[in-house]
């Protein structure tokens, strides 16, 4: 047998190289990867969303609870939630006063939802509606404008 045919039967015998392997694992993987960092941010903006939310409850129930009438502190709640939450809503903003009375309270209670787009951007049409709540103290040093 001459040195180039044994070469031949060894080279037959061994593993094929891998060439070209590592592009089929990236075309495949990377999709998958990408995938996986959008939900990672849908999700991280629907965790935003729960705090923006939450704020903007606070603010509402504090800017309520600083005026003099129900139909002010409505109002001027109304305004405080639209404004925090101007790029989180993907629609109107509801803000229902959930106390009781208001001349003779103790307590300014308001709960504040709207839709967050969170998983829109995903391409998935999922209604993520939250709400949130908050209670403040009506300020009995309140005084007439």
């Amino acid at each position: 047998m001459t040195l180039s045919a044994l070469r031949d039967l060894l080279h037959s015998r061994m593993p094929r190289d891998d060439r070209g392997l590592s592009a089929i694992e990236v075309v495949i993987l990377a999709p998958v990867m990408i995938l996986f960092i959008l939900v990672l941010v849908a999700f991280g903006q629907m965790v935003d969303g729960r705090g923006a939310i939450d704020g903007a409850a606070r603010d509402a129930a504090r800017s309520g609870s600083l005026q003099w009438d129900q139909g002010n502190a409505m109002a001027e709640a109304r305004k405080a939630a639209e404004a925090d939450l101007s790029d989180v809503c993907s629609g109107p903003v509801t803000v229902t006063k959930t106390s009781l009375g208001f001349a003779n309270a103790d307590l300014f209670t308001v709960d504040v939802s709207c839709e967050i787009r969170g998983l829109a951007m995903l391409g998935l049409d999922i209604q993520t509606r939250m709400s949130g709540s908050f209670t403040a103290p009506l300020d009995p040093y309140k005084r007439k404008a």
